[in-house]
């Protein structure tokens, strides 16, 4: 590796993270877990000594592989790298990263060019799940243009359609792992669900709060945060996770109405607000939407169709959510797009003081 490692650089939806065949990486995850410290300079939360950008979005980080299943085209797993501790976790997938995945396994020549569009199925290594989307490839290679705008991203991109099926339990085992649609956890009535992300739903109002404040306030709200983990740590036996101390979910996610959108949130990934949401959060909050009773259903306005806008602290972003008869979701989909930054190599640096501990 003192040559430096193949590695994409990548926006997908609104993350950016560094894009990995596994094949350029040691194939034991201890020891690949230190070179992706290493990679993206953590723990430091500057990431001074690294290429990513202290905060948990351009703190990702995507390996592929060519499938191991004979329903995928390729193999991703997601692995977040903790900006401010020596803790790589592969815990929970990312659909935003994964909108990149696409496009960097044509870049890496995993999967051939089909004419102007290619489709690409996505084994989901974290949650063993496949993803279905379509890259745009007119001339023979990737093609990033379009008209396509995402809240959060500037500018207009070529669009990276997602649709995922058996979503439900992916992580936790079951939609609601729990086996109750509200749980009282600290007083508090919360969702444990999980329909893609494991999240703990929860509406800002029984914290005292509008649920339209902005980041920097709800990341200096200490009260807030200590409440938040309570809930968190309790909830993660709850939801088949065990000890989440050192996990990065469930994610925490404030509900609250509002006007032009199905709902809004203030999401947690686990303990600094997201400027966005993730992609499977916003499926899965979408989700807690049609759960009569719970606190996000309480909150929500139910769209007369498919199409489910979720708030955001930067704007919306869509969800569909394809129901059966009884109401419960059998589809979802998410419009988001993706953007090649660069194609180069890496130089990890040494390994000292970046090892994970324990």
């Amino acid at each position: 590796m003192s040559d430096g490692i193949p590695c994409l650089w990548m926006r997908g939806g609104t993350s950016k993270g560094a894009y990995f065949l596994a094949s350029d990486l040691p194939a034991e995850p201890a020891a690949r877990d230190s070179v992706l410290l290493r990679v993206m300079g953590s723990p430091d939360d500057n990431q001074i000594d690294g290429i990513g950008g202290a905060d948990p979005l351009t703190s990702k980080v995507a390996v592929l592989a060519p499938s191991s299943r004979a329903d995928a085209d390729v193999d991703y797993l997601f692995l977040q790298v903790f900006v401010d501790k020596p803790l790589v976790s592969g815990a929970q997938g990312c659909g935003n990263i994964l909108a990149g995945v696409g496009p960097a396994a044509i870049e890496r020549g995993l999967v051939a060019v089909a004419g102007d569009e290619t489709p690409v199925r996505i084994h989901m290594v974290n949650t063993g799940e496949v993803a279905i989307t379509t890259i745009q490839t007119q001339g023979g290679r990737v093609n990033y243009r379009g008209t396509t705008r995402i809240d959060g991203v500037p500018g207009q991109h070529a669009a990276v359609p997602l649709l995922f099926e058996r979503l439900a339990g992916s992580t936790c085992g079951a939609l609601l792992p729990s086996g109750s649609a509200v749980d009282v956890l600290d007083g508090i009535d919360c969702t444990l669900i999980d329909n893609g992300m494991p999240c703990v739903v929860m509406a800002a109002g029984d914290f005292g709060l509008a649920g339209d404040e902005d980041r920097a306030a709800l990341d200096a709200n200490t009260t807030l945060k200590q409440r938040l983990e309570s809930i968190r740590l309790q909830s993660g036996p709850l939801m088949n996770l065990g000890d989440v101390t050192d996990k990065s979910v469930p994610k925490m996610t404030l509900v609250s109405a509002a006007d032009g959108a199905a709902i809004a949130t203030r999401s947690f990934i686990p303990h600094r607000c997201h400027a966005t949401i993730g992609v499977f959060a916003a499926i899965t909050v979408a989700t807690a939407c049609t759960l009569a009773g719970s606190p996000a259903g309480r909150l929500a306005t139910l769209p007369d169709g498919d199409m489910f806008r979720i708030a955001h602290p930067t704007g919306t972003v869509e969800v569909i959510l394809r129901r059966t008869v009884s109401g419960s979701v059998a589809q979802a989909g998410i419009m988001r797009t993706a953007r090649l930054l660069f194609d180069g190599r890496v130089h990890p640096g040494p390994a000292s003081g970046r090892d994970i501990s324990g």
